[in-house]
């Protein structure tokens, strides 16, 4: 029964820390798009960022539907990195206890393609996942938004209900528990909220939650 599950990953502070060194890069290469093709100074290019944000939930939807910027373009100025592989942090046995989870696997990030690829190879884990579904598979609309989580489920037959959503973002969870789908918290938090079924606070930790999960 173990092996009809399907696990769908987070990449960002889920798969790896971003927090040190991904998140700032990628914070400052945002702001500076917004300034150089909007041409807006350091500071209204951040003002506008928060706005989008708190707004949209992406900063990416805002200029999409205000400015009619090719996403793709946004996307790929936005995560070039000077060295990735000293920028990623990851854990000591992340790939040992991926590769002990039964069932299939997959990568559901709002992250292009390119970099989710990029992180992944560097990190050694690769050829463990079915598939990468990146914010170019869900036509830019970006989670906790639940039509890429059904976008995924229809590419690859998946069932919600036999689903395990690993990430750190509670409203995807929250999105992720709508749908019938087990829910993994990665957080250092105390406390969860009611639709979280697990709280680890790294991805070794799964492996102690075997009984609950499948």
């Amino acid at each position: 029964m173990a092996r009809n599950v399907a696990w769908i990953f987070d990449l960002d502070n889920t798969l790896h820390n971003a927090t040190p060194h991904i998140f700032p890069h990628i914070n400052r290469a945002m702001t500076a798009y917004l300034q150089q093709h909007l041409q807006l100074d350091e500071q209204a290019a951040g003002e506008l960022r928060r706005h989008y944000w708190r707004r949209y939930g992406a900063t990416l939807l805002g200029l999409i539907r205000h400015h009619g910027t090719d996403p793709g373009h946004f996307l790929w100025h936005t995560h070039q990195f000077p060295d990735l592989r000293r920028m990623v942090v990851g854990e000591p046995l992340l790939r040992q206890t991926l590769r002990r989870l039964p069932g299939r696997k997959f990568v559901f990030s709002n992250a292009p393609v390119h970099y989710a690829r990029a992180v992944l190879r560097i990190l050694g884990i690769g050829d463990l996942f079915d598939a990468v579904f990146s914010i170019e598979r869900v036509r830019f609309r970006p989670k906790p938004d639940v039509y890429g989580f059904l976008r995924l489920c229809r590419a690859h037959h998946l069932r919600p209900r036999r689903c395990i959503m690993v990430e750190d973002s509670l409203e995807n969870l929250r999105t992720a528990k709508r749908l019938g789908m087990k829910t993994v918290w990665v957080a250092r938090a105390e406390r969860a909220p009611a639709y979280v079924d697990v709280r680890v606070a790294g991805i070794a930790g799964i492996s102690n939650f075997a009984t609950i999960l499948y």
